[in-house]
């Protein structure tokens, strides 16, 4: 299999399918922890839903290391530099050794707090803890099982590691249920035990890539020398891995921020979302399994100075993407609901997550686009990446803190909150006006406007339609609801 000269509609299915049914068994691996935690108690579901947030650090940490790594392998296979081959392997090892600790040194010290604030009970947080203890505890091991993996990946051998994950699949069904419930001389370890459970299946995982990899063609020339730390290799492996590790980041806090407000609904319904989403990661593997192929082609394909096959790699891509999740998102919006009762039979569980799939299918299409384009370009702040979805992040924030200091009911500030919004809107449509953005098709109307930095033709002026309509209309409309029903925060 040639990367950089192999035609790409059939290079992307060969590298795309095996990694597609790797993470398969990857996600069903977390959707037997689900299954098992259902069997101990909905408290028990609720606290695994409430500790991914927190285990999405570990998961942010390795995807940077998988991206990192892969793709400055990559581009040295592709330039046939066999000494960086080996110099950017050693140095993702050890950039994830570190990466490691601090992201153990996280887990460990602030899970607690992070549980509190997603207002969970007493029982959920200990539970949560017994869990998530364990996991970031091994988080050394995750981390160098993608370090490990980086290689393979930068090869183009996804088989190797979907082999990996489908024997720690069988080995979770089998363990899980031994640690939790106990057999013998093991005791019952409740939910303490998905967490061993995980861990026994990460270290077989590693010693297998371990005995691979080594056996490698690209590491023949490898030695201890490499693996000594290298500041300038680390730099280029962190500039690689930072954005992306960030941007997921981003999403963990998104989580948690989700997890907050669905608390407010009580723990069945913190369990609805989490079996939901659990079950959501399964159809997003062929997106995912498309990113992994194109991290490798268009790694060796730029090392190659090959730059148009880079471009029509996106291409392709993207059009299987979105073709797939069209299908995906209409799958789970009609069987939502049984989908759900898989893990449970309790009816409002059953009902919280019907009504998220069914939201959640809405927007599958959109997720090629965010994986397999740049999804760093949002994080971005110093290119004006993040111009709306800072501000949304920060007022979230702000409001949560707000209301939690006050002692006041969030959703009845939220409706506050809103009514102002149209001011906001009014003067960000005069700044676009001022911007000389967003402007109007050509026109012979009265009110045209000539924008001499574009053309000289007269246009709508958009922004000005848009500032009375969406700022002044709406803001009236708004507020005479708002008196109308006697709506009153303080």
């Amino acid at each position: 299999m040639n990367l950089i000269k192999d035609p790409l509609p059939s290079l992307i299915k060969k590298i795309a399918v095996p990694a597609s049914i790797g993470t398969l068994f990857q996600t069903l691996f977390n959707i037997v922890d689900t299954f098992f935690a259902g069997k101990i108690s909905p408290e028990a579901l609720s606290a695994l839903a409430k500790s991914f947030p927190i285990y999405f650090i570990i998961i942010a940490a390795s995807v940077g290391v998988t991206v990192g790594g892969t793709s400055l392998i990559a581009n040295s296979i592709g330039e046939k530099n066999k000494a960086n081959i080996l110099n950017y392997f050693g140095q993702t090892i050890i950039y994830g050794i570190f990466l490691s600790i601090i992201v153990t040194v996280i887990g460990l010290v602030f899970a607690s707090n992070i549980f509190s604030l997603m207002g969970s009970s007493l029982e959920v947080i200990n539970l949560g803890l017994n869990y998530t203890n364990v996991i970031f505890s091994g988080s050394i091991i995750f981390i160098s099982v993608v370090a490990l993996n980086s290689l393979l990946h930068a090869e183009g051998d996804t088989k190797t590691f979907r082999n990996v994950l489908i024997l720690s699949f069988f080995l979770n069904i089998f363990l899980n249920p031994l640690f939790i419930f106990g057999y013998g001389p093991i005791p019952a370890m409740g939910v303490t035990g998905i967490g061993v459970a995980t861990i026994i299946c990460q270290i077989i995982a590693f010693l297998l890539l371990l005995k691979k990899i080594f056996n490698s063609k690209s590491l023949k020339e490898i030695s201890f020398k490499h693996f000594y730390p290298n500041m300038y290799f680390l730099k280029r492996i962190l500039f690689q891995s930072a954005p992306i590790s960030a941007a997921l980041f981003m999403i963990s806090i998104g989580n948690f921020i989700i997890l907050a407000y669905v608390s407010r609904f009580g723990e069945t319904a913190v369990a609805g979302y989490g079996s939901a989403t659990r079950f959501e990661q399964i159809l997003l593997l062929p997106v995912l399994g498309l990113n992994t192929a194109i991290i490798s082609i268009v790694g060796q394909s730029f090392g190659a100075k090959n730059y148009l096959r880079v471009k029509h790699s996106y291409y392709y891509a993207i059009f299987y993407g979105t073709t797939i999740m069209i299908i995906a998102g209409l799958i789970i919006f009609f069987s939502a609901d049984k989908i759900v009762n898989i893990f449970t039979n309790n009816v409002v569980v059953i009902s919280y997550g019907t009504i998220y799939l069914k939201i959640s299918a809405l927007i599958f299409p959109t997720y090629p686009i965010y994986f397999i384009s740049n999804p760093v370009e949002i994080i971005k702040i110093w290119q004006g990446g993040m111009s709306f979805h800072g501000a949304l992040i920060g007022i979230i924030i702000g409001t949560h803190l707000f209301c939690k200091n006050k002692n006041q009911n969030i959703f009845s500030y939220l409706d506050v909150v809103a009514v102002c919004s149209p001011i906001g809107i009014f003067l960000g449509r005069i700044a676009n006006f001022i911007n000389v953005e967003l402007y109007g098709r050509a026109t012979e109307f009265t009110f045209s406007i000539i924008y001499p930095n574009i053309d000289n033709v007269p246009r709508h002026p958009s922004q000005i339609y848009e500032a009375f309509f969406e700022g002044v209309v709406l803001f009236i409309i708004m507020n005479l609801i708002l008196f109308k029903n006697d709506i009153i925060i303080f």
